[in-house]
């Protein structure tokens, strides 16, 4: 099983169930944060045993990104369940790919136990240009890509995505009376900083400001819901303290510096649901006031800087930033490929 906290049955968790059942589980195989879910953002996860179970407990997000064919030798089924946000740079559709391209390389069939996607009304942003692939991009999908975790297995099957085009055997059990208009809250948090329903929904338009020189409230306990910097003192008046938080963020950018800027936990979700669109203003607004803008981007300041070509998946959506253009103006350049997308988004649809 592929697992995290996110894999449960009602509060139980998924394995403690089957294993209860007298279910044969015999290796665990985690993700980034870890399968019990108490490893920080981009922490390495060593390989461990279960406490609760016994059962080994392979990590997916250390020494190695996918199982090797020694790891699935015991294996009849491989089931895949944990929680996504669609969202191209949230890392499980990374693992999810490598997990089918290693069932496929060892003729084992994937078992995906689909769950909603709480963005999945949102299909919106430059889709990624290939010559930008990274750990944080890794398929020519938008930033918010509409599916929920079986379509996107689909999606890899049919579009050749894996290594040498081979085809992993998919088996996926769908969400009864889904749609992807949909709102659903999450019940367990996916990740440690996505903490809150509220920062889920932000998480598609604020993430982006991982790749600036602003907090983006790691250090809070309000992560992509607070945008700020030290440098905006003179521009607003909002401020919070960014601190280590053990399991969340342990060194955050300007950890105990006052930080100034946009408090985001009050602004309501549904004029994203309303726009169907991801929210660049805060972006420009943020630009256009913070004092040294030849900085704004510049990663060198600090490794707690990502890469905003990356995660836009564009190298000009930076330039357009700097440039000054609208939102508009910024959106119109995601076409074609965008428009091309969604058609092909279509072909893999389980849910209206």
């Amino acid at each position: 099983m592929l697992a995290n906290p996110t894999t449960i049955i009602g509060r139980r968790h998924l394995v403690d169930s089957l294993v209860a059942r007298g279910i044969a589980i015999v290796k665990i195989f985690g993700p980034e944060h870890g399968f019990r879910g108490n490893a920080s953002n981009g922490a390495k996860v060593a390989d461990e045993k279960d406490p609760a179970t016994g059962i080994d407990i392979i990590s997916l997000y250390g020494k190695k990104r996918k199982p090797s064919a020694q790891d699935l030798a015991s294996v009849d089924v491989m089931v895949f369940d944990i929680q996504d946000v669609g969202c191209r740079f949230y890392t499980y559709i990374n693992v999810l790919r490598d997990v089918m391209e290693a069932c496929a390389e060892n003729d084992k069939e994937l078992l995906i136990l689909d769950r909603p996607n709480p963005n999945g009304y949102l299909v919106d942003g430059p889709v990624l240009d290939l010559r930008l692939k990274s750990g944080i991009g890794q398929f020519p999908v938008p930033i918010a890509h509409g599916l929920t975790v079986g379509e996107f297995a689909r999606m890899i099957n049919g579009e050749n995505w894996l290594d040498g085009k081979q085809q992993c055997r998919l088996r996926v059990i769908p969400v009864k009376n889904y749609r992807h208009e949909m709102a659903y809250t999450l019940p367990v948090k996916p990740s440690p900083n996505l903490n809150t329903q509220h920062s889920i929904l932000l998480y598609p338009s604020t993430c982006l400001f991982e790749g600036t020189a602003l907090n983006h409230g790691r250090g809070t306990y309000f992560p992509f819901a607070l945008l700020g910097s030290p440098a905006l003192k003179n521009s607003f008046t909002f401020s919070y303290t960014p601190v280590s938080l053990p399991g969340m963020s342990e060194a955050p950018l300007y950890m105990n510096e006052v930080c100034y800027g946009l408090d985001l936990r009050t602004y309501d979700t549904n004029q994203l649901r309303k726009s169907g669109r991801i929210n660049l203003d805060w972006m420009l607004q943020l630009y256009q006031a913070y004092p040294d803008k030849a900085r704004f981007f510049d990663r060198t300041q600090s490794n707690q800087i990502g890469s905003i070509d990356g995660l836009a998946g564009d190298a000009s959506f930076k330039l357009q930033v700097m440039a000054g253009k609208s939102a508009a103006e910024i959106r119109a350049s995601w076409e074609p490929a965008l428009a091309r997308y969604k058609a092909t988004r279509k072909k893999y649809l389980l849910y209206p």
